[in-house]
């Protein structure tokens, strides 16, 4: 399986940096506007989706989980510090491909009543007109997200909260799938609701708290600074030499931001907007939220502690964030990665739910109310069962899955890159 999962991370590492490469250069540094990111946010005139603050919402919850805290810390353990410099650098180059899915979801959504669905599955469908494709896509990220992703979620929340408390991990398993079903039978209304009220305070509580511990270690950061870039391209930081750092910090990234996997289309699609276009800067802006903030801080507060000095075994990542913080806060420390993690992942879990859920009406374009609710009872037991499963296999069939879904979906946009291409030149043309 480790075999499996590194050759496939190192064929969707190309795909990804090939794809995000060619729609850099020809969106003209698309990601690079940040201007037009911070005023994409007006809505159109119809009352179906949700708003686009709550499309963002709803994609940050998703991006902002426990790879922000728990896989940071397994990327500088496995791969050194020089792996947040492939991070960055690989997100900065990647978010195009986020730009160009998103605007793929919303120009080939449909309408469900009083939503709008879209998503991968749906433009590999009516975009390039290969259906089983889609069904495979649709497949893969219901396995991904129901079978792997919320596991990991579920994981880290029970490891995270039984470090303090010593409670019994079948029981923090039973209340994170109690408190999933209470949002998630209020469909697409409930998880935007959540995501809204809930994904903000999380963000800048955490971004906060971050600054201060960085604060208090100003004196240190220079020397930080300088070890990243130093082991970023130190051809002896680990095992493999560079590459180690490079496809770690580019799989850490992609595992963390989502960016090329096509989830950011299935939140753009949902948005009730004018254009296609700003829901595309909407998720870039998304993932620069997520990976050079949210991520780089975890990362500075592990690399400002002594994490390097204690040996770490079967791990699920958190373990060394919670170190870390409480190095820096003492006893607080704890309690404050243990209410990140609670939120961070929490919110992963609805949003990744929705996910699934899109998909599977994508499989069963007539799926009765009940069969959505056996779906969501089939989630919650997925979640009570990850939350006592071991972190390394759930770590490790996320990651493999993850690789199937990246490829698929980087095949799609580049087959529709001149739909991309063009809807972009008219946003310019009316935007100039």
């Amino acid at each position: 399986m480790i075999y499996i999962e590194k050759v496939g991370w190192a064929i969707a590492t190309v795909f990804l940096l090939s794809s995000g490469l060619y729609f850099t250069f020809k969106l003209k540094g698309v990601q690079f506007r940040f201007k037009d990111m911070f005023k994409s946010f007006n809505e159109s005139n119809d009352d179906i989706g949700v708003t686009p603050f709550e499309s963002l919402a709803i994609s940050l919850g998703g991006r902002i989980g426990v790879g922000n805290l728990a896989g940071i810390a397994l990327a500088i353990n496995y791969g050194g510090p020089g792996t947040i410099f492939w991070l960055c650098l690989s997100t900065v180059l990647c978010s195009t491909n986020a730009f160009s899915e998103s605007v793929l979801g919303v120009l080939y959504r449909k309408k469900d009543n009083k939503e709008y669905i879209g998503g991968p599955s749906y433009y590999i469908n009516h975009g390039i007109k290969k259906r089983g494709l889609g069904l495979t896509y649709a497949v893969l990220l219901i396995f991904t997200y129901i079978g792997g992703f919320l596991s990991v979620q579920s994981n880290t929340i029970v490891k995270s909260i039984e470090q303090v408390y010593k409670i019994d991990p079948k029981s923090i398993s039973i209340g994170i799938a109690i408190l999933t079903i209470i949002i998630i039978f209020k469909g697409l209304r409930g998880v935007a609701f959540f995501s809204a009220k809930v994904v903000p305070i999380m963000t800048v509580g955490y971004i906060l708290i971050c600054f201060y511990i960085l604060i208090l270690n100003v004196e240190f950061i220079p020397q930080i600074i300088k070890t990243i870039f130093t082991e970023a391209f130190n051809p002896t930081s680990a095992t493999l030499g560079i590459f180690t750092p490079i496809i770690i910090g580019v799989q850490r990234g992609i595992f963390s931001n989502e960016s090329g996997i096509g989830t950011g289309a299935i939140a753009s699609a949902t948005a009730n907007t004018d254009s296609p276009s700003k829901q595309g800067f909407i998720q870039t802006l998304s993932i620069y939220v997520e990976t050079l903030v949210v991520c780089s801080l975890t990362a500075f507060v592990i690399l400002l502690s002594n994490y390097d000095q204690t040996s770490w075994y079967n791990i699920n990542g958190i373990e060394i964030t919670q170190f870390a913080f409480n190095y820096h806060l003492g006893n607080i420390g704890i309690y404050v990665v243990m209410s990140s993690i609670f939120l961070f992942a929490f919110s992963s879990i609805i949003t990744g739910y929705y996910y699934g859920e899109a998909n599977l009406r994508f499989l069963f374009k007539r799926v009765s109310k009940s069969g959505i609710a056996v779906f969501r009872i089939l989630v919650a037991l997925i979640l009570f069962i990850g939350g006592i499963a071991s972190p390394k296999i759930i770590w490790s069939v996320a990651d493999i899955l993850i690789v199937f879904l990246a490829i698929i979906n980087v095949y799609a946009i580049i087959s529709l890159k001149d739909d991309v291409i063009k809807e972009y030149k008219s946003y310019r043309s009316k935007n100039k």
